[in-house]
């Protein structure tokens, strides 16, 4: 389909141009935390806003530009919108123009093929929170923490550094149909660039993943958790009744929650899995501008007395942070492995009334002992670094904790 260029003078398109400022600068609904909610409402611009630099630019952009031709108001708009949002320096508050936030919220089994990887930022460098499992980066060896120095990708002619890119530009340019491929360009620690190709696949990431394992003659029942999504919540009731049944036999030696490489999810997942093991309590807080929130233990769980271990490495972000965060504060259980991402602040999702998106940070969450994740992460109790081509040495480690 090929599109329509849109041409208009300043006088008719600078009401429109007003309008959009209006919905970006100012005014906003509530929100649900981890759900998209209804339409950002405008208000007035703050009489201390002075526009008459764009209106001074875009003037001449119009009247001297040598391709005139080009000249797309609509993308014009989007470019300068995209441009305030940008200038706060905060990743993760973007702008997604109509196309980008369609891709934004496209479900990755759908038309697109994907990586495998969950994007984020360190020290505003584009980064892997985590690589999922079973996934290409998974099996390429792509970590936690890697750096994205540069995506290439022939046959979608792209050839980009990452500087200054944002997050809907970020998944943009790594997703693509199934069978493509993609190559990143890496940077692990202080170590030297390194190129790696990946065959974009459908992604299919279960909730979590259980089996029993068998230690010093006891049974051990190991989760994996793997993502806090809205189907979770019966796998997870399914995996607990089997612990029920076993957790009053004498072989039965605790519960290993695996938290590595979970990238996080809703926040009410959170929540929901802290209630299995915590009786009563703070599970975190939610800090912004004009509210606080608190979230609280808010139900009776069936795990509240057995023994219990958590793994987490630098993939463990955002409401894994928090769960294991919560565990370790009530000493509900020793937390073993790395030091965790430190995803810790809160995006609002809106989605604008032309299809377009904006994301803004409107808070942090804090930990029960009013402890920030954010940058900081979850240290361990007991750090043990993997080791590469040999046996999980942290679930072993967490294993022996159990049964100390």
């Amino acid at each position: 389909m090929v599109k329509k260029k849109i041409k208009v003078s300043l006088s008719q398109f600078k009401s429109l141009v007003v309008v959009a400022f209006l919905v970006i600068l100012s005014g906003g609904v509530g929100f649900r935390l981890g759900r998209q909610k209804g339409l950002l409402e405008a208000t007035q611009v703050s009489p201390r806003v002075d526009l008459s630099l764009f209106w001074q630019v875009w003037k001449r952009l119009e009247d001297r530009y040598l391709d005139s031709a080009i000249l797309n108001s609509q993308e014009m708009v989007y470019g300068a919108v995209k441009g305030m949002v940008a200038s706060l320096g905060d990743p993760y508050t973007a702008f997604f123009s109509p196309r980008d936030n369609e891709v934004n919220k496209e479900d990755l089994n759908g038309e697109f093929g994907g990586v495998g990887i969950q994007l984020g930022y360190r020290k505003e460098v584009l980064a892997v929170i985590s690589p999922l499992d079973n996934t290409p980066a998974f099996k390429a060896g792509i970590k936690a923490g890697d750096l994205i120095l540069k995506v290439k990708d022939e046959n979608k002619n792209i050839d980009q550094n990452t500087d200054g890119m944002g997050l809907p530009e970020a998944v943009k340019l790594i997703r693509g149909k199934e069978g493509t491929s993609v190559l990143l360009t890496l940077l692990r620690e202080e170590g030297v660039p390194f190129e790696v190709e990946l065959v974009r696949s459908r992604i299919v990431v279960p909730s979590l993943t259980v089996e029993w394992l068998q230690k010093d003659n006891k049974k051990i029942a190991y989760v994996h958790l793997l993502q806090f999504s809205e189907v979770m919540y019966q796998q997870w009731e399914n995996w607990v009744e089997q612990v029920v049944e076993q957790k009053q036999t004498p072989d039965f030696g605790g519960v290993v929650l695996d938290l590595r490489n979970n990238p996080g999810g809703f926040l009410e997942g959170a929540v929901y899995i802290t209630s299995e093991f915590v009786a009563q309590g703070v599970v975190v807080k939610q800090k912004g501008v004009d509210y606080d929130q608190t979230y609280q233990v808010n139900r009776v769980g069936q795990l509240l007395d057995v023994p219990l271990v958590v793994l987490a490495n630098q993939g463990s972000a955002s409401a894994a942070e928090i769960l294991a965060g919560a565990l370790q504060h009530y000493q509900r259980a020793k937390v073993v492995g790395e030091q965790t991402f430190g995803k810790g602040t809160i995006q609002e999702p809106e989605n604008l009334p032309d299809g377009s998106g904006l994301h803004i940070t409107v808070a942090r969450w804090f930990l029960p002992g009013d402890t920030s994740i954010d940058k900081q992460g979850v240290r361990p109790d007991i750090e043990i670094l993997p080791i590469e081509g040999e046996e999980d040495v942290v679930l072993e480690k967490g294993m022996e904790i159990l049964l100390e």
